[in-house]
């Protein structure tokens, strides 16, 4: 059993009790009931259902009941309309086609109108919520490649932010955990573009070295691992995302071929040094594969690889700016050399 590194609870399962989950986890039992509501419009009648007894309700519903205490707190107004709640996550999240009958547990709420005190009474009286986060205008974590600007971060109100994505590859389901008030949100589409550039540079059979150089989660490093890469490195300079990028190490290793996972540094030391400039080991794990993590500014990874000559993603925020693009990868490749892409 992993215990969850933000609430020390058992609410962190593998990738494969998460999978046998899925997709029974959200749908409806023959007594569940499907109120849809107008999103762009107020809460008619400030009305809500109560959970099947099944233990399950329709999220309009869960909406309803988050809608009605904000607006008895004085965060919403009667006149607001439903979707000034907040931007719901369910856990796990996956590529529906259909809105989901939610259990206990299942959902993150994102709202910049909430207060502690709200969230506090929203996590004892709504039994879908895991946790409640202030959300803002910004992506949290690091924006800025040249790392000069200051981490933003939302704050987790109540409860626990801990949840998992899932994202399926050409070899099967891959599993995420992030917590969400640190990380940007990357819901799975179904088809998910990232994912499948990696697939096809990767190949059958599958490159040796792979390199995912801003990792996030580890998303893309992982997804190099589970087609069969030998040598797969994993780096980030928000701690967050190095921590997590490891993390999920453990969470997916049943896809992995590895004898042992070896974590270096725990989440609350990790905080004391939010970004890093100077590549550190976070992890590495034993076994058929070789796969390590680093907590670091990628431009200075050349440093500690020890790999071939790798396929390198650089999964950069601002795609935007051509000429700043071009000159990473004319740096990448004068420093590590390969074949490198931006996904």
């Amino acid at each position: 059993m992993m215990k969850c590194p933000v609430c020390e609870m058992d609410c962190v399962k593998s990738a494969k009790e998460i999978l046998t989950s899925l997709p029974a986890i959200f749908l409806p039992c023959a007594e569940c009931n499907a109120r849809a509501l107008d999103k762009r419009a107020p809460l008619p009648g400030l009305s809500y259902n109560l959970p099947c007894s099944c233990g399950k309700r329709f999220i309009d519903d869960v909406f309803a009941h988050m809608y009605v205490i904000m607006v008895e707190q004085g965060d919403l107004k009667k006149t607001d309309p439903l979707i000034a709640v907040g931007t719901p996550l369910v856990h796990p999240g996956y590529a529906m086609d259909r809105p989901p009958f939610l259990p206990e547990k299942s959902l993150v709420l994102l709202s910049p109108r909430i207060t502690k005190p709200t969230a506090e009474i929203l996590i004892r009286d709504v039994p879908e919520l895991r946790g409640v986060v202030k959300s803002d205008h910004f992506t949290p974590g690091i924006a800025d490649p040249d790392l000069n600007s200051v981490p933003k971060v939302y704050d987790l109100l109540a409860g626990c932010d801990v949840r998992a994505d899932v994202f399926f590859l050409w070899t099967g389901p891959l599993v995420m955990y992030k917590q969400q008030s640190l990380i940007h949100i990357e819901f799975p589409r179904g088809n998910d573009l990232k994912i499948r550039a990696v697939e096809q540079r990767v190949g059958k059979p599958p490159v040796p070295n792979f390199i995912d150089a801003c990792s996030g989660a580890g998303t893309l490093g992982l997804t190099a691992a589970c087609m069969g890469v030998p040598h797969v490195v994993m780096n980030a300079a928000w701690y967050a995302w190095a921590f997590w990028s490891a993390f999920n190490l453990e969470v997916n290793r049943d896809c992995l071929k590895l004898k042992r996972i070896k974590i270096y540094e725990q989440y609350q030391d990790m905080q004391k040094h939010p970004v890093a400039k100077e590549p550190v080991k976070i992890a590495e794990t034993e076994g058929e594969q070789v796969i390590e993590v680093y907590q670091g500014d990628f431009r200075l990874l050349y440093r500690v690889l020890s790999a071939g000559t790798p396929l390198t993603a650089i999964d950069i925020f601002d795609k935007n700016d051509q000429a700043k693009i071009g000159a990473i990868q004319k740096e990448w490749l004068a420093k590590v050399g390969g074949e490198v892409f931006i996904p």
